[in-house]
């Protein structure tokens, strides 16, 4: 990301920043479990997201999509394919279908952030894929007492869709390109934090990042030399699939 600088954060009332563990150099850096530890267990499953808060992680990033009847759940793809086996969409299942099909292997949002909140210093990152959860998923936020706990990422559809719901959720917004994000965007999403690919991430983009007053979070890396690169760059938090080595990495 060479061109441009990001639009400066707007003031606004903020959550405290979250606490991250102290590295070797000083430097506090967040660890965020992808999806749980999905190299232990399935992806967004409990047993997943336990495996890397007992590991450690700040927070887990989990991703939120809507059932049938617009139930909050944790899945990732649009369909039941790729992790359980069946090619049925998830919208087109009730939740207590999704239930019958998976075992009960796909969480509510609901159970996820009842077994974070066993971890009185983590944090739900909440990832939408599709826009059209955002609503359901502040409101199952807020319902179970999380609001303090839990934060949002995604695209920009998706953020301000969040923000539209909620005018006082953090935000995070995500990006892959390697232009900076319009600042017209930026002033409708008002986020706290910049969520980077990790390919991205270099000193300069950190420095004008923080500069603007935004925090910086790098995606997804799972080798300590890259979160170490990264951690040298100046990040704020780095989410990964590996959170027992990189958290012993920083």
């Amino acid at each position: 990301m060479r061109a441009g600088r990001h639009a400066p954060a707007p003031p606004r009332a903020l959550p405290a920043r979250p606490a991250a563990p102290a590295s070797a150099t000083g430097r506090r850096v967040a660890v965020i479990g992808h999806r749980g530890a999905p190299y232990d267990h399935r992806e967004n499953t409990l047993a997943s997201l336990g495996a890397a808060l007992a590991a450690g992680a700040d927070a887990v990033e989990i991703d939120v999509r809507l059932t049938a009847d617009r139930v909050p759940v944790l899945l990732h793809d649009p369909t039941l394919e790729r992790l359980w086996g069946h090619d049925r969409r998830l919208s087109s299942l009730t939740c207590a279908q999704v239930d019958e099909v998976t075992a009960g292997g796909v969480p509510t949002l609901r159970a996820a952030l009842a077994l974070i909140a066993e971890y009185p210093s983590a944090r739900a990152l909440i990832d939408l894929p599709d826009p059209a959860a955002a609503k359901s998923a502040v409101g199952e936020v807020h319902e179970s007492g999380a609001g303090d706990r839990a934060y949002y990422c995604g695209g920009g559809l998706s953020m301000l869709a969040v923000r539209a719901a909620d005018p006082a959720a953090e935000l995070a917004l995500s990006w892959s390109r390697t232009a900076p994000p319009r600042p017209e965007l930026l002033a409708r999403v008002h986020p706290r934090w910049l969520n980077y690919h990790f390919g991205l991430i270099t000193p300069d983009l950190v420095e004008r990042a923080h500069g603007d007053g935004y925090l910086c979070a790098a995606w997804t890396t799972d080798t300590p030399r890259a979160a170490r690169r990264l951690q040298r760059a100046g990040v704020d938090a780095v989410t990964t699939n590996r959170v027992a080595a990189v958290r012993a990495a920083l």
